[in-house]
């Protein structure tokens, strides 16, 4: 399973957390789902964005204003000059939503272990008929001098212009996409060529996660211990059948039948 999904999906409540965060009624979740994706659709398409290295757009909705969050690599053109590419960004993002837009930067510290930032960088060496292998190594050796445990990155496509489309792939180190308490980054990029589109995914393992943040339930068997009776002590605990179990007999104990051939207590008592 691992293997056949995303991985920010199937980490979401362990160690991964939602890109929008809102709650609405029933009859309303499809549109304010489809005002979160043209909201983010309108981003992408802005000149403004267009070399800011946007890796993702948060959306936190209040009740009488929404907050978009927009994590970048470039933060100063982002914003622009005395804030004038941050306002048109408002002004277009204004008349999508249905409430008071307020927008949010926030920096990515380290490019290089940002699965979504190095996709987008290989996709745009392979529009600039850059050689692939050259793209896949640069960026799998930046990622693990940055501090990424293990990289793996899988491109597909014409790759170089060849008549045949195929699937080259390399890595370095783990990335163990079974182990849900992995804290793996995952990013994809279409890289528009000549000859035609290029498929770009990065998988980026940063370390296992043991700390609390994560929700309790989250992984864990929810079963709660038996309570025992107070005064109880070990040797008076039971198999909850009312029998206590002795090693190697798996059946309970019961009291044996009186035998047919005893003497009565009455006929004791008259003797």
């Amino acid at each position: 399973m691992g293997n056949k999904v995303n991985p920010i999906g199937l980490r979401i409540g362990i160690n991964k957390d939602w890109s929008s965060r809102w709650y609405v009624e029933p009859r309303d979740y499809a549109k304010t789902l489809h005002e979160d994706l043209h909201i983010r659709k309108r981003i992408g398409e802005l000149p403004e964005t267009k070399g800011a290295d946007v890796a993702e757009i948060e959306i936190i909705r209040h009740p009488q204003r929404i907050t978009v969050v927009i994590h970048t690599a470039r933060p100063g053109v982002l914003i622009g000059i005395k804030g004038a590419n941050i306002e048109r960004i408002g002004l277009e993002i204004q008349k999508i939503a249905s409430k008071k837009v307020q927008i949010k930067i926030k920096e990515i510290k380290k490019v290089e272990t940002n699965a979504q930032i190095v996709a987008q960088g290989i996709a745009r060496q392979l529009e600039g008929r850059g050689s692939f292998r050259k793209a896949l190594k640069m960026s799998i050796s930046n990622a693990i001098k940055g501090g990424a445990q293990g990289c793996k990155i899988r491109v597909s496509g014409r790759l170089g212009g060849a008549d045949m489309s195929r699937t080259e792939e390399l890595k370095e180190g783990r990335i163990p996409l079974h182990t849900l308490r992995a804290d793996i980054d995952y990013g994809f990029a279409e890289s528009q060529t000549t000859f035609g589109k290029i498929g770009v995914k990065v998988w980026i393992y940063q370390g296992m996660v043991y700390s609390a943040d994560k929700n309790e339930d989250a992984g864990m068997l929810a079963r709660k211990a038996r309570r025992e009776p107070a005064g109880a002590s070990a040797d008076s605990r039971t198999d909850g059948r009312g029998e206590r179990r002795e090693g190697g007999d798996r059946r309970p104990r019961r009291p044996a039948a009186p035998r047919s051939d005893a003497p009565r207590t009455d006929d004791r008592a008259r003797s």
